[in-house]
């Protein structure tokens, strides 16, 4: 099935963008590489089309973000090698099955992260014996019907400990200390001079930044930390 073409798409940018990152081979150095070209541009406050009373209208500007589409954005550049594929690569990650509508769209990451697992996009970091469970009920999304979950979550007085484990291109969630919203904020994990940055698109700073994760941790109360890796090498997205 062909990705319809979304709207704000701008296909001579994006075959730019994937040309410049020929050298970048492996899934890792490409979430490195796409993740610092968007470094400067703005936070778009909701930038996605679509509620329970309007149609969803599928998008894919690169010229604003918020957490979730910069993250979103990043992975299926590093995944593609043409407009075309990334265009498929964004609907399979943004929508349930692929499917473009306001209902299918991984709203809650929980949703987000179990569908891209299910589909083989990524796979959890093993935290083994340092995570703990938080049993939640999702309905803060008007027009969502409440759902009831748990995940499992690594402390942030634990983190130091996982830490090591962690490598540049993963993806981290970081748990609202809510009951009724499971995260509060994602963004791309980049090792650099033996330390993590935290590459982001932070409604608070206004914009796309690189920033110290333990600085980040230490402003942001949370209740745990999800960490999940983009597998695989760039390659066409399966029918």
């Amino acid at each position: 099935m062909t990705s319809p073409q979304p709207e704000g798409l701008d296909v001579a940018r994006v075959e730019e963008i994937l040309a410049a990152a020929a050298g970048h081979q492996t899934l890792r150095d490409r979430m490195e590489f796409f993740s610092s070209q968007f470094i400067g541009l703005p936070y778009t406050l909701n930038p996605l089309r679509g509620s329970a009373e309007t149609p969803e209208v599928f998008t894919a500007s690169l010229d604003g973000f918020d957490c979730v589409t910069y993250v979103e954005t990043v992975l299926a550049l590093s995944l593609s090698s043409n407009a075309g594929e990334f265009v498929e690569w964004l609907r399979r990650i943004r929508y349930q099955n692929g499917q473009i509508a306001w209902e299918t769209r991984n709203h809650y990451m929980t949703a987000w992260l179990r569908n891209n697992s299910r589909a083989g996009v990524v796979h959890p970091v093993a935290a083994e014996k340092l995570a703990v469970k938080k049993e939640l009920l999702l309905d803060v999304i008007k027009g969502l019907p409440a759902v009831s979950t748990h995940i499992w979550c690594v402390p942030k007085r634990r983190f130091a400990e996982w830490e090591p484990k962690l490598a540049t291109g993963d993806l981290i969630f970081f748990v609202s200390t809510r009951t009724h919203l499971d995260v509060f904020h994602c963004g791309i994990l980049v090792r650099k001079d033996g330390r993590l940055l935290l590459h982001n698109a932070a409604r608070s700073r206004k914009g796309v930044l690189a920033q110290d994760l333990e600085e980040f941790l230490k402003e942001n109360r949370m209740s745990g930390v999800m960490v999940t890796r983009p597998v695989g090498v760039p390659r066409s997205p399966k029918p």
